[in-house]
């Protein structure tokens, strides 16, 4: 099946990308792969997206940016990219059995929060177990909240929660930080802020109804188990982007996230755009990851215009 334009996966910035591609009559057709809507899925009140005084839940915004992007002709299927050939134009895209090619594609796979893996966690995830402080923080005016991990994403995020929170406590595994030695200085002289070193989260209580009101914690020097109490937990041990499937073909970074020309959403391969968290590793919001999202649908067309 041909296209001008395959969208690869979906969330603010792919649905974005769709809505500006259809209006412009490319009629492009989005996989929304195996987390339609993308991250805000698992967030439940979304209060800081323009145009909404009164807040929104994640899955709901989602749901209205693909009802838009429909209207206006594009196609959204709920299936995973399983392979693909960026070898030659058309570009080939592979699912679920069938191929699809397309002159342009725009990918919008977004990135994964690093997560500790606990059946709790996922339970509780948008129910005070949350992993982004600047989506999730103001929930939790004068609430005792815990962050997990000891990089500079850890410290950034227990600095922005001490706006709301009447105390911060970061649990890391070790005895020192990988942060940056300014970022720890801040943390380590903010009176909101308090550390548990060497220390394990093994569990989360709570229900859905209620939130999070503890977490066990073992202690991995002495494997001392004990409860400290909250009403929220925020995970910030890092993200990965989405790009195995395209590490063969394109320029990507250190840390995996696809590397874009300066003030665009051009890749290193012609024809080839991104978007959205899987190329912004910075800002990591649904309205910046929704703006490029717009950029990527006026290259492509651009682009496609002057072939």
């Amino acid at each position: 099946m041909k296209r001008k334009v395959i969208i690869i996966g979906s969330g603010p910035a792919g649905l974005t990308a769709a809505i500006y591609a259809a209006r412009a009559n490319l009629n492009p057709i989005v996989f929304e792969g195996a987390q339609p809507g993308g991250q805000l899925t698992i967030t439940t009140d979304v209060e800081n997206y323009p145009g909404f005084p009164n807040g929104i839940m994640g899955p709901d915004m989602m749901d209205q940016f693909r009802k838009q992007a429909q209207k206006f002709g594009a196609e959204c299927l709920f299936e995973t990219v399983d392979d693909i050939d960026f070898k030659k134009r058309p570009f080939t895209v592979y699912t679920n059995g069938t191929d699809y090619t397309a002159e342009a594609i725009i990918i919008s796979t977004g990135a994964s929060a690093k997560l500790l893996g606990l059946e709790s966690e996922a339970r509780l995830m948008g129910h005070g177990v949350s992993a982004c402080a600047t989506c999730d923080g103001f929930f939790f005016k004068d609430k005792r909240v815990l962050v997990v991990g000891g990089g500079d994403s850890a410290m950034e995020e227990a600095m922005f929660l001490t706006k709301f929170a009447s105390e911060v406590v970061i649990v890391h595994r070790r005895d020192e930080f990988r942060a940056s030695k300014i970022m720890v200085d801040r943390v380590l002289s903010n009176q909101k802020i308090s550390i548990c070193y060497n220390s394990l989260v093994t569990d989360i209580i709570g229900t859905e109804e209620t939130g999070v009101e503890s977490v066990t914690i073992q202690d991995s020097l002495s494997d001392r188990v004990r409860n400290l109490k909250c009403d929220g937990i925020f995970m910030a041990i890092g993200h990965v982007p989405n790009t195995n499937l395209f590490k063969e073909y394109l320029e990507l970074d250190d840390t995996g996230y696809i590397i874009t020309k300066p003030d665009s959403t051009y890749t290193s391969k012609t024809g080839i755009f991104a978007c959205g968290d899987v190329q912004d590793h910075v800002y990591r919001q649904a309205v910046t990851a929704a703006g490029s999202g717009c950029m990527a649908a006026i290259d492509a067309e651009r682009w496609l215009e002057n072939q």
